[in-house]
């Protein structure tokens, strides 16, 4: 909207990390040193903390990029949400092992050989999982044992856990005393201080090729005060601020526009604001069907996301309302939420496109270790999503959508129950409302959460061409079933069947690296119309088709 006003080629300050504006500020160039001498000093293992929004992410893609050369094997997890020996399965996999089928002592004797060779040809292995204060301590002390690998001169495996100020909290427990002490090598991030907070606005404003000079010394300087240096907050603060200038047709952004901007988020963010709310309760099909009947679903919306929409003719699938106010209103609500209450809501909304028992309606639960658990003992499978709308679109299955809001601690959970061209379902409503604009979800959502499905024939992820067993040729007749693989069913993962999973991945719009995981098995399911899986142009149906 204000890109050509300002002359910028882009929005500089989206939320979503973006390599070409990565910034490095005196505490980020400090934790960097800690993480490259810890890894080149084969320190074994090492801990950064950092509350939400302070640029850990940024550290981490700088780290990843200096350590791209040869003389470093790497594994990154995201959001783990496993079992000890899932995690040892997803460090394998994350080095090409052989990991599948294997119990913990095979898959251990494996990776350590893997460590022996890569030690002996020189190179130094990597394992960064990031958002480690989510690990069970079990799966904590799985990772402990991973640094008795070792030779008599040198640990095998570099370990660098990283997370939020919970992940100290946690290390300091008890039974992890053995974990904590082996950890030779800590930093917490701290906020930027103001220069670096005026530099980074400049720098930003320079990648999206606008004039540094477009937010006047006094705007920085309130900036800086609300923002205190964290870089989400800063770009929240300045994008509204780039809103404001524009309404109100100015050249520069001003620090009358920056008050403007913080009057706006204060608002939302008020705790004496956020206790006069009351959460929602929608948790199960009938409310939720009766809910989107009442805001005027016409049946054209049901179709599949590939199909082109006629301009609509209720304006009350997309009410009429001032997106300021409505930002605003979305906001206030969910920060009044209480986190597990809602994530209890939001779950039992999808485990009811599944057809599975819900969760009482007063229970807190957390994610992903209690997500996890609860899916299972539904035979479901709950899998972490990160991507974004066009993402969504190409995989079709309603999503547990994660929100992370200024100002608030912890998470709030909303169901994505349908996808249109211009709008997305939720449930439990939001404000009165059971269906966001696209500008709002965005505004909302930064890309993480949580894909409930079933693996209905119980087949394994094929991560390594050569496999071979029944569950491989089971996948080979789901490929089959799915009208894209009409090779052998043979048992082995070969060539032909890879080619297969790679082109199959191409056309639904995900990554392609030959690799049956847990996205392209539910695509899959899709595909072949096995296991009647939920979509998201059938979800506000109830159907599953």
């Amino acid at each position: 909207m204000y890109c050509e006003t300002f002359g910028l080629s882009e929005k500089p300050f989206n939320i979503t990390p973006n390599p070409r504006y990565i910034f490095l500020s005196k505490n980020h160039k400090e934790v960097f040193a800690h993480l490259l001498f810890g890894v080149r000093n084969h320190s074994g293992f090492i801990e950064v903390t950092g509350e939400v929004g302070t640029g850990k992410t940024t550290v981490l893609r700088t780290l990843l990029s200096q350590l791209g050369g040869e003389g470093y094997r790497l594994a990154l997890i995201f959001n783990p949400s496993l079992s000890s020996l899932e995690l040892l399965r997803s460090i394998n996999r994350e080095f090409a092992i052989p990991a599948e089928g294997a119990g913990a002592g095979e898959l251990l004797a494996t990776l350590n050989a893997f460590l022996l060779q890569e030690n002996s040809a020189g190179r130094t292995v990597v394992l960064v999982i990031d958002e480690a204060q989510n690990l069970e301590a079990g799966v904590l002390e799985q990772i402990r044992l991973l640094s008795n690998l070792e030779t008599e001169t040198d640990k095998l495996i570099q370990i660098v856990l990283v997370g939020q100020p919970e992940l100290g909290t946690l290390l300091e427990r008890p039974e992890l005393r053995q974990l904590s002490q082996r950890i030779t090598v800590r930093y917490h991030l701290r906020p930027m201080d103001f220069e670096d907070t005026a530099a980074y606005i400049e720098h930003r404003l320079r990648v999206a090729g606008g004039s540094n000079r477009l937010f006047t010394p006094a705007a920085v300087r309130k900036i800086y005060r609300f923002s205190k240096g964290y870089p989400r907050l800063i770009n929240i603060l300045c994008d509204r601020g780039l809103l404001v200038a524009y309404a109100e047709d100015a050249r520069e952004v001003s620090a009358s526009a920056i008050a403007t901007a913080i009057g706006e988020l204060r608002r939302v963010i008020a705790p004496e604001r956020r206790r006069l709310i009351l959460p929602l309760v929608l948790a199960t099909t009938v409310l939720l069907l009766g809910t989107l009947a009442l805001v005027g679903f016409p049946p054209e919306s049901f179709r599949l996301p590939g199909q082109i929409a006629a301009a609509p003719e209720a304006p009350a699938v997309l009410p009429t309302v001032d997106r300021g106010q409505s930002l605003e209103a979305l906001r206030l609500e969910l920060a009044g939420q209480n986190e597990g209450r809602g994530a209890t809501r939001s779950f039992n909304v999808l485990a009811a496109l599944w057809g599975a028992a819900p969760l009482p309606e007063d229970q807190e639960l957390t994610f992903p270790q209690g997500g996890v658990r609860v899916a299972s003992e539904r035979g479901l499978s709950l899998t972490p999503f990160r991507g974004s709308v066009d993402t969504l679109r190409a995989m079709d299955v309603p999503l547990l959508l994660q929100l992370s809001l200024p100002g608030t601690t912890g998470h709030r959970y909303l169901a994505l129950v349908s996808l249109e061209e211009e709008w997305a379902g939720i449930s439990p409503p939001l404000a009165g409302r059971a269906t966001l604009t696209l500008n709002e979800l965005r505004e909302l959502w930064f890309g993480h959460g949580y894909i409930l499905w079933k693996n209905s024939r119980n087949l394994p992820y094929l991560l390594d061409p050569g496999m071979t067993g029944a569950g491989v040729a089971g996948v080979q007749r789901l490929l089959q079933d799915a009208g894209i693989f009409d090779g052998e069913v043979n048992g082995i993962f070969d060539k032909e069947t890879v080619s297969a999973v790679t082109a199959f991945q191409r056309r639904r719009g995900i990554a392609q690296d030959g690799r049956v995981g847990p996205q392209t098995l539910l695509l899959l399911y899709q595909e072949a119309q096995d296991g009647q899986t939920p979509r998201l142009g059938a979800a506000k149906q109830g159907g599953r088709r």
